[in-house]
């Protein structure tokens, strides 16, 4: 039975000192596994994916790869907390915004009525029309 791509990149990793760049890994796949260029275009997406999902594996960062098994958990483990920092806004914040938009085009638009109304004789004709007959 062939080897499966992703077990083809783990025992290249394996079998090197330290790293290795994911251009490095891929070359080494598409030629152990013979795959044409065509081939390689169509599988290099699906062969990224799997390399990242694979537990076995762990990015350094930079599209540098290794073997987890290589790594403390201090070195290769990412606090999602600081990825989240940067976000400025959250949606709660979106809602907020909006909500506080909305009303002010609604007092806006009521401030208009009530000129508009001001203009209006008491018994809600138009005073501009007085005189008018039809």
């Amino acid at each position: 039975m062939p080897k499966s791509l992703i077990e083809i990149a783990y025992e290249f990793v394996a079998g090197n000192e330290g790293s290795v760049g994911f251009n490095k890994i891929w070359e080494h796949v598409k030629k152990e596994a013979g795959l044409s260029e065509e081939e390689a275009n169509a599988k290099a997406g699906m062969f990224f994916t799997n390399l990242m999902l694979d537990g076995r594996f762990v990015t350094l960062g930079e599209n540098i790869w290794d073997l987890r098994e290589r790594h403390t958990f201090d070195k290769v483990h990412i606090d999602m907390r600081n990825v989240y920092s940067d976000v400025q806004t959250s949606d709660d914040d979106k809602e907020e915004d909006d909500e506080e938009e909305y009303n002010k085009i609604f007092e806006e638009e009521t401030k208009e009525d009530d000129e508009s109304s001001d203009e209006e004789g008491e018994d809600g004709e138009d005073s501009s029309d007085e005189g008018t007959d039809f």
